[in-house]
């Protein structure tokens, strides 16, 4: 069977995860399409995926002096109706074209609208249905977006949880599931790939990855700062965006990586931005985490503080997070004592778990 994932491109968590899931079920007979935009189609390009098409963004994040900003984002995305548009027509030109028999939509909502036009099943990834801010700002527009996003759990087959099952579900907070779809969430578990024997863990380097927007380069700036007074630390850090500080003696900077697990694997804490997949790969590896949040997004606050629950992490608000803020973070977080989950990791495969859902719907 030909299938269609349609991936968002804001940020490379849903791709990587869909990555991951597309070369699960190509094992287990299945072709899989990709359709994305922007950083998420140049990152399946790298990564040699060869059935690869561009699809319209539905939405435009946009941000200020590193932090997001609901109102730019507004006023970017006012080409979102035409685009969702656009989304929706070459959907329907793909199932067509391409023979497809399933669509695998990753937060992209034209896409599922499209396939259920054509008859062709779907299922929808997500893992918020709830938004809220750590500042508490636009409290009414975003309980009318989760409104919306709620309402619109009732257009596909299934609706997948890339988490895990409650009550250990790192994305709990953002999720909201109503009575009237219940039956059609199905938490999967996480949807990564590592081969445990293939990364040997250290406890090495200050890893940093904040996602590839440009808006969020001055983070990497005071990690820089705190690099040049603190020698015994060793930062790696990564973003896709142009700006990164110098390379000095114990700050590397790094563009595009194909793998960034050996990175991961050999840190001793981890600097990450509260995107659900890292999170995941974080707690995998078994590294305490600094999740420097955003104060004004939507997500990313609630992550945290389920891993701040887990005690597997600290927060800092990202807005009020001086360089000293972020270096006693870093210690902090170095004597952390993480949870076991290794057994949550190997009982709740997400691959695996998404294929019994598509197995099912089929």
């Amino acid at each position: 069977m030909n299938v269609l994932f349609v991936v968002c491109g804001e940020g490379l968590g849903h791709t990587s995860r869909c990555l991951h899931l597309a070369r699960y079920l190509e094992a287990h007979g299945f072709v899989c399409h990709f359709a994305a935009y922007d950083t998420s189609f140049r990152f399946l390009e790298r990564q040699g995926w060869q059935r690869l098409h561009r699809t319209p963004r539905e939405v435009t994040l946009a941000g200020d002096n590193g932090f997001f900003t609901l109102t730019g984002t507004l006023n970017d995305s006012k080409g979102v109706p035409v685009n969702m548009y656009r989304s929706y027509r070459m959907v329907q030109d793909l199932i067509d074209t391409e023979h497809i028999g399933l669509v695998i939509a990753d937060t992209m909502y034209a896409a599922v609208a499209a396939a259920r036009r054509k008859g062709v099943p779907t299922v929808f990834i997500t893992n918020q249905n709830t938004f809220c801010t750590l500042s508490g700002a636009g409290g009414s527009a975003w309980k009318a977006l989760g409104m919306m996003v709620s309402s619109f759990f009732t257009l596909p087959d299934a609706i997948v949880i890339p988490d895990f099952a409650p009550p250990d579900t790192v994305s709990g907070y953002n999720l909201t599931i109503p009575d009237h779809v219940n039956g059609k969430v199905r938490f999967v578990g996480p949807m990564i790939a590592i081969d445990r024997g293939e990364y040997p863990v250290r406890q090495a380097t200050v890893f940093a990855s904040f996602g590839g927007e440009p808006f969020k380069i001055p983070l990497y700036h005071r990690l820089a700062g705190i690099a040049r007074r603190r020698e015994d630390l060793v930062f790696s850090v990564f973003s896709n965006a142009d700006g990164l500080p110098p390379a000095s003696g114990n700050f590397t900077p790094h563009g595009f990586v194909p793998d960034l697990y050996p990175h991961l694997a050999e840190a001793k804490v981890a600097i990450l931005h509260g995107g659900l997949t890292t999170l995941h790969e974080s707690l995998f590896f078994e590294k305490p985490v600094v999740v420097v949040i955003d104060p004004h997004h939507p997500e990313q606050g609630n992550n945290a503080r389920k891993i701040n629950d887990m005690g597997a992490g600290v927060i800092v608000r990202g807005d009020r997070a001086t360089e000293e803020e972020l270096e006693a973070a870093i210690d902090a977080a170095s004597g952390l004592r993480l949870p076991q989950m290794r057994r949550l990791f190997e009982n709740q495969d997400g691959r695996a778990g998404a294929l019994r859902v598509i197995e099912e719907i089929l």
